[in-house]
């Protein structure tokens, strides 16, 4: 299980001065990447830059909120506002609603992979195929997680047993597995946290 800390992300202003950027992750490398996580932070009003090729996916982390506009169509999000997936080429306008916002994104490159991001459901364990899996967590929480663990010398799939794992995460963290075992993931915290799952499938060959 990887962890990376919003902390330890330095901030990147935008070109048009309208915010910044923490990238938490760029999977599987910096220069190529097929997933791209990030935390950003508008300050004032404009439009999204375009993206072609990518499907991207939007959630609003703390702040009052923002309107993304496209010809014809308007969505409002405001913290808890389920997140929003588009198409990265079709950049929205963005209008704030009352003040500077912190947002969550995930880019993923569309030829080589599908995928998602969803807000974690309180007490609910989340299953999702084996592979790539993570958890952005806004609030500390222990993450639980299945792995697999060999019953015996000539291991087959059937005779593969599954024994959770604790990984306590602290607030604003990125927890990810690349080689992620079958069977739940679910959180332990003395409140309902602020969380969601990212989920990545790579496309048949």
């Amino acid at each position: 299980m990887h962890v990376v800390s919003l902390s330890q992300c330095p901030e990147q202003p935008w070109r048009n001065g309208g915010g910044t950027t923490r990238e938490l992750l760029t999977w599987p490398a910096t220069a190529d990447w097929t997933l791209r996580i990030s935390v950003a932070r508008i300050a004032r009003d404009g439009p999204f830059s375009a993206y072609p090729g990518i499907s991207r996916w939007f959630t609003v982390l703390s702040g009052g909120g923002v309107e993304l506009s496209w010809p014809g169509r308007q969505v409002q999000l405001s913290p808890g506002t389920a997140p929003l997936p588009f198409d990265g080429q079709d950049a929205p306008g963005c209008r704030l609603l009352a003040g500077a916002t912190e947002d969550l994104n995930l880019m993923l490159r569309r030829d080589r992979a599908r995928g998602s991001l969803q807000a974690v459901q309180p007490g609910q364990p989340w299953s999702a195929a084996a592979g790539w899996r993570g958890l952005y967590t806004a609030d500390a929480c222990t993450l639980h997680t299945a792995h697999a663990q060999k019953q015996e010398a000539a291991v087959t799939h059937a005779s593969l047993a599954y024994a959770p794992l604790a990984h306590a995460l602290p607030a604003h963290s990125l927890a990810w597995d690349d080689e992620a075992a079958a069977g739940a993931w679910w959180l332990q915290a003395d409140t309902p946290p602020r969380a969601w799952w990212v989920h990545l499938q790579g496309l048949p060959a």
